[in-house]
Order: C-alpha cells, then sequence, then structure tokens
C-alpha cells in the first residue's frame, strides 16, 4: 500500500467516528509520528510503498483510535506552549486554555519588580506542562509541583527530563491539610484543579470520560469548588506578601470562584479565554 492510499482510508475510516476536518487533522498527526514527514514532504512520496512496520503501526493506532481514544493518549505525545510533551492515561491532555493561564502567570512575573528567584507552586501538575512552561519561560524561579498520583508525577518527571527542566515534585494530598507543612511559602501560587462538577459527566465528548483521569477532572457535586477553598485558604499562611494565585476555573462559575478569594481578603480579576470565556483568575 502506498502512503497516499494508507493516509486516504485511514481518514476514509476515522471519519465513521469523527467530523471530516477533524479526521483529516489526527490523520495528518499520525502520519507525521510514523513517517517522520511533514504533510508537505509526504506528498513528494505519496506514490512509494510503506514498510511493513509502519502499516502494522498504522494500523494497531486506527484501531486504538476507534476505540475513541485521544490522539495523545495513542501516539504518548501533546503538544502545549511550543513543546512536545509525554503523555498517558494517568494525566489529562493539556488544553488551549491553561496555555493563557501559563502565559498570564509568566507575562505578569517579567513584569513586575522581581524576576528571579522567586517561588512558584504548581498545585496538581499531572502532565508537569505548567510548572515545566514556567521554568522554560523563567529560568531563574524555583518551581515545586505537587500532585497526589504518583502515577502522573513520573509522567512530570520524564517531561522535566526530556525538557530539561529542573523542577522539585512532590506527592502529597493537597486537600489534607495537616500536609501543608511539607510545602513553603511562595511567591506564586498557580493551579488547574479538578473543577467539573459529577453530573456534568455526560455532557463530556466520550474520548474525555472513557481515558482521562477523572480525579484531574471531577469534584464532588456537593462540594464543586473544594479546590479553590483549600486554595485560597492555603494562600493566607502560605503566600507572600505582594504574591499572586492563579487558577483555571470553570466558565459556569467564575462569579462563585471569585467569591470564595474575596471571603479569604485576596483581591480578584478574571480574564477571558480566546473563546470569551471566563476560565482565568487571579487573587492576590
Amino acid at each position: 500500500m502506498t502512503t497516499e492510499e494508507c493516509y486516504n482510508d485511514f481518514i476514509k475510516k476515522l471519519s465513521s467516528i469523527y467530523e471530516k476536518r477533524e479526521a483529516a487533522n489526527i490523520t495528518d498527526w499520525v502520519f507525521e509520528n510514523i513517517t517522520g514527514l511533514k504533510r508537505l514532504e509526504r506528498s513528494m512520496v505519496r506514490n512509494v510503498e510503506l514498510d511493513e512496520s509502519v502499516l502494522h503501526k498504522s494500523e494497531n493506532y486506527l484501531h486504538e483510535l476507534l476505540q475513541h481514544k485521544p490522539v495523545q493518549y495513542v501516539l504518548h505525545e501533546a503538544w502545549f506552549y511550543k513543546m512536545k510533551f509525554y503523555v498517558n492515561e494517568h494525566v489529562l491532555i493539556p488544553r488551549p486554555e491553561t496555555e493563557e493561564l501559563v502565559e498570564w502567570a509568566v507575562n505578569d512575573i517579567k513584569n513586575s519588580k522581581q524576576k528571579d528567584g522567586l517561588e512558584i507552586l504548581d498545585i496538581g501538575t499531572g502532565s508537569g506542562c505548567i510548572a515545566i512552561s514556567i521554568k522554560k519561560e523563567l529560568e531563574g524561579e524555583n518551581i515545586t509541583a505537587i500532585d497526589i498520583s504518583a502515577e502522573a508525577l513520573k509522567v512530570a518527571n520524564k517531561n522535566a527530563d526530556t525538557l530539561q527542566s529542573k523542577i522539585y515534585f512532590l506527592e502529597t494530598d493537597f486537600l489534607n491539610e495537616s500536609k501543608w507543612d511539607s510545602l513553603g511559602v511562595y511567591d506564586i501560587i498557580v493551579s488547574n484543579p479538578p473543577y467539573i462538577p459529577k453530573y456534568e459527566k455526560d455532557k463530556l465528548a466520550r474520548n474525555v470520560t472513557a481515558f482521562e483521569p477523572g480525579i484531574a477532572l471531577f469534584v464532588e457535586d456537593n462540594n464543586p469548588f473544594i479546590f479553590y477553598k483549600k486554595i485560597a485558604k492555603f494562600a493566607q499562611s502560605h503566600l507572600k506578601p505582594g504574591g499572586k494565585v492563579f487558577v483555571e476555573m470553570h466558565e459556569d462559575y467564575s462569579k462563585e470562584v471569585a467569591e470564595i478569594f474575596w471571603s479569604f481578603n485576596l483581591k480578584t480579576q478574571t480574564r477571558k479565554d480566546i473563546y470569551g470565556k471566563e476560565r482565568m483568575l487571579q487573587a492576590m
């Protein structure tokens, strides 16, 4: 089978579960991974017969994708902040709106009087994408990244090693206040915590609910703001004077999240993402 024949067959089969444009984008990503060639480069060898090993790999990938498994988990790669991160089913797939949270925090730090030697904490680091991206932009900062999942921290450590970023990783249950003594005092606290109430699970795509870690996505319906309450309380004793908190949040509950930080005497500012949804908050 030639490159073009295999490519067209791949798109056709993926189109049974994805809209055609998305199927084409996924196919491009897969074929760049298995051939090492970008789309334009592949067009020059479209009539070349594919090696059996490449065909076999494409068949395996297609089988997984047709089970609604996200392409990022199939290929074990996701792009975030212009870097390729290793991902598996123990960590969330990094999203564009989280890139905007990182950009806000980075630009705020760059515009501050103190730019070097800041102590930064990333709560619920997952793949490490937030902590590593901030470190790459701000080499002089000291970054601690925590997560309850040992498996997630293995992924984060792998990414930090690959991307040559010195991060201090710590396994801890942030919701357990008795664990806070093991943490320091910080200039910046950043977090993309779980914030989707479980009752909304049925609204999400199958490739999210079936494969991404629920512990990193969902909160109990009777206490949907638990992480923000804990982060605000933690900030009272672990945020340095003049320090700031940056969090991602549910687009429908920005007012409620802001009120939580106000109740702890923290001033807040919200920001919309590129889609016009209030998804980020700064508290100080």
